[in-house]
This record gives C-alpha cells, structure tokens and sequence, in this order.
C-alpha cells in the first residue's frame, strides 16, 4: 500500500475527493479542512494500492494539484486493515508488477545527478578496483563493483528514453561521462603514487592475472551478462526491490573495466587500456539497452490496466 497526502486548494476539495472516491484501490481517506498553511489550503489523506497508484498520480497532475497544491507519496512498510487488503483486492494486477513512473523518474533524477558525492563514490570504487586489479584480487573486485554508484545514470537513460525526456537522458549521460573520466584520471594519480612508493608494481599489474583478465577482454558474454544484469536492475527498481541492486552491481564490469584502464595507461600498456574502455561502454551499452527495453515492455503490458471507471 501507498499513502498519499495531498494539500488541495479549498475550492477543488470536491473535485479531488470525487476523485479518490471513485477511483478503485483507495481507502482510509480523510480530510481536514484548513489545515494546511502553505499552501493555504485542505490536507486530504488517503492509502491507495500501489498498482492503483500510478493512474492516480497522473490524474492529479493532469488536474494541477502538484501546481496549485501538493502531492506526497510514501510506502507503507505495514498496514493491518481489512479495508486495505479489500482495496488491494480490487486494485487490477499484482502490486510488485506496477510501475510509479513519477517515483522511478525521482529517484533516478536523485541517482543520476553528477554530485560531489556522486563522485567521490564512483572515484573510491575504481580506486579500489585498481587495487583489486594489480594484485587480481576477486573479493575487492566485487567490492568495487558493490560500492560504484553507476547504475543510478544508466537507469536514468533508460527511463528518459521510454518517457521521451531528452533532458533527463543528457543529464544522466553527462554524470557518467564526466564522472567515469574524473574517476580514471584520479585512479591514474593513485596508480602513479602507489607505484612511487612500491605498493603498486609493472610486473603484477602486467603479469598473469587469472582472477581479473577478463576485464580487459571483452567478448558477447560480456554484454549477455550485462543485459541481463540491465532486465534484472530494472525490475528491482520498479518493484521497489532495491535488495537486487547490489546483485545487480556486482554483475557487471564497469568500475573495474575503468579501473583497468587507468592502471593499464599508467604503466604504458594501451592495448589493455582500450580493451578496458571497450568493456566499459560494452557493459553499459548492454545495462541501457535492457533496461529501456524492460520499462518499454513494462509499460505496454500496464496500458490495460485503468483503475478509474469510464468517463472519470
């Protein structure tokens, strides 16, 4: 279940509660009159099933209310309520296959915003990675991959190219681009530091390295597990299953391509640096292309599903 709080203007009270009254999967509704300051204006509160949600949300844009009000939505983590599993009976479809397009929009709005702390996580992630790679360690490897916040801009690509918003796609273009160039440009002052001072050495980032050469080496089965890693990181954001991202994060080789790359260019090696590079764009050619896909197909099998009758 989802709980909606909405600030709505007094003299479109009427018209909002119509609204969720009418609309199939709402319950607990409530209004108090005047209670809100700013805006001035009625606090309606309702829960709605989520996979009513989606549909609600887009007719209260469409009326407005997020101009001349307020729309807030929430996860109810536990609801014990008859009325509540009546409104999720009645609801069309299964709640874990609705998408909140407004939500995934926000949050991979959040995720794809080249930050500092954006960044920094990505910088951190191929610095490790750069560690796991010359002394071909598997365990930091996938503790890169774990920390690298890069899938946020990939899921942001996808969901502005289903929703046909070309700022959100430049936006999230841009954080990957510049955040992956800044963070193999600083891995490559780390790489060049820890080799001045003996940690890093030419004869383990170029000797035989049976746990990490794959990265370098990029082949169809690297883009079949990116693309399934792509499907897989979709579904566990418009589920709200976010537990899958870290699976999902540690299926696919970017941060450690980008990592190679650095170590590989500091000691001269430019055939494995652009074998790198090309794992890198690789892997995420193949997570886009799954993801908008999947949202794509997503959207066409919830178009039959409306939660509010004929002529509402």
């Amino acid at each position: 279940m989802l709980h909606l709080r909405l600030i709505v203007p007094g003299d479109r009270t009427d018209e909002v509660l119509q609204l969720l009254e009418q609309t199939v999967g709402t319950t607990h509704l409530v209004v108090l009159s005047g209670a809100a300051r700013e805006p001035r204006g009625d606090v309606v509160l309702c829960d709605v099933a989520r996979e009513a949600g989606d549909g609600l949300l887009a007719r209260l844009r469409e009326m407005g209310l997020d101009r001349s009000g307020s729309i807030a939505l929430e996860h109810i983590d536990l609801s014990l309520s008859r009325r509540a599993d009546r409104a999720e009976d009645e609801a069309p479809g299964e709640g874990a296959d609705a998408v909140l397009w407004e939500s995934l929009t926000d949050a991979t709005h959040e995720e794809s915003t080249l930050s500092a702390t954006y960044l920094a996580f990505l910088t951190l992630a191929t610095m490790i990675a750069a560690c796991g790679v010359v002394l071909d360690n598997a365990i930091l490897i996938v503790g890169a991959m774990a920390v690298g916040p890069e899938f946020g801009p990939l899921a942001g690509i996808s969901t502005a190219l289903v929703r046909r918003a070309l700022r959100p796609a430049w936006r999230s273009l841009l954080a990957l681009v510049v955040g992956f160039v800044v963070a193999m440009v600083l891995t490559c002052g780390f790489s060049y530091f820890m080799d001045a001072v003996g940690l890093f050495t030419e004869h383990r980032a170029e000797g035989p390295r049976p746990n990490t050469s794959f990265i370098w080496q990029p082949d169809w089965m690297s883009f079949v597990v990116a693309f399934l890693a792509g499907i897989a990181g979709t579904l566990s954001l418009t589920s709200a299953k976010s537990g899958a991202l870290v699976g999902v994060a540690i299926s696919v080789t970017t941060v450690p391509a980008a990592a190679n790359a650095a170590v590989a260019f500091t000691y001269g090696d430019y055939a494995q640096t652009w074998g790198s590079v090309g794992q890198l764009g690789l892997n995420m050619v193949g997570i886009v292309i799954a993801g908008t896909l999947t949202l794509a197909t997503q959207k066409l099998l919830w178009a039959r599903h409306d939660t509010l009758p004929a002529g509402c």
